[in-house]
């Protein structure tokens, strides 16, 4: 903290914000609250701009070559897993994923689509080690025969990690969505699934997707359980490498009862056309 502390003023209060980077910091002085972030992507000025993260005040650039990013600091909590069910949470997702100018901010940073081939080719050197499991092959093998079914050319901007300590709703009653360094773009079946299958109950997919702004067919259902299932294997991996054995067992139990999973409800919605298959 002290390239801050040389950079702010010794009269500001310094603290780290946590997270596994360790470039996240809170600063506070005579009542202006910063939220600060070294070297982070110019993408923030864009998702600032949009409303989709709370406001960026300035960008400066030091002595060394780091980024300073600092955003107002907004008073708030997290949202609780009940409230993924939200239709805010649905229309705000639905406003990213649709975002032209997100898409070709990431686009001008050199970020290329990630093919669904891609990510089952990540996901078996990511899981090798535990290939024999008896959940983690069935995956494998889902992932693989579904994988012709998975269409490589509906690409949006995805945040790609929105578990509901990324939301963040204001004292001021505003929703953001944080947390963007794995950015990608990719099907927008990635952020979805992650949400509809871990947060909101089936029967309510149907109007969840009707404020998202989108149709639930057979097809896209697939899509969601295919990057689900991808998601899942990938985290189970990441807590055994952190030999954190609970949340993997934890993983390996969701991957299974997703695998059980039948597309056998459609909502309300469901003569509604695709929305990215126009």
């Amino acid at each position: 903290m002290r390239f801050l502390e040389h950079f702010l003023g010794r009269d500001w209060e310094i603290m780290p914000a946590g997270g596994v980077t360790g470039k996240a910091f809170f600063a506070r002085h005579a009542g202006q609250e910063l939220f600060l972030k070294r070297n982070s992507s110019p993408f923030l000025a864009m998702l600032s701009a949009e409303g989709i993260v709370p406001k960026l005040v300035w960008t400066k650039r030091l002595e060394n070559g780091d980024v300073i990013s600092a955003q107002h600091w907004m008073n708030g909590r997290e949202l609780g897993p009940e409230e993924m069910e939200s239709d805010r949470v649905a229309r705000l997702m639905g406003k990213i994923h649709s975002s032209k100018p997100l898409l070709n901010m990431l686009k001008r940073l050199g970020k290329q689509p990630v093919l669904p081939a891609a990510t089952l080719s990540d996901i078996r050197s990511q899981v090798h080690s535990m290939s024999a499991h008896p959940v983690v092959s069935d995956a494998l093998c889902f992932l693989e025969e579904g994988l012709p079914n998975v269409p490589d050319y509906q690409f949006v901007v995805c945040h790609t990690d929105v578990n509901h300590h990324n939301w963040l709703l204001s004292d001021e009653d505003e929703l953001f969505l944080i947390d963007w360094d794995g950015a990608m773009i990719a099907d927008p079946a990635m952020d979805i699934g992650t949400l509809l299958f871990g947060y909101v109950k089936r029967e309510n997919w149907g109007e969840w997707l009707n404020q998202y702004g989108l149709a639930l067919t057979p097809e896209f259902f697939h899509r969601m359980k295919w990057y689900a299932a991808a998601q899942l294997l990938s985290s189970i991996e990441w807590n055994r490498e952190k030999t954190r054995f609970h949340d993997m067992n934890r993983g390996l139990a969701s991957l299974h009862q997703l695998l059980e999973a039948e597309h056998n409800l459609f909502g309300n919605g469901e003569n509604r056309q695709d929305a990215f298959t126009k």
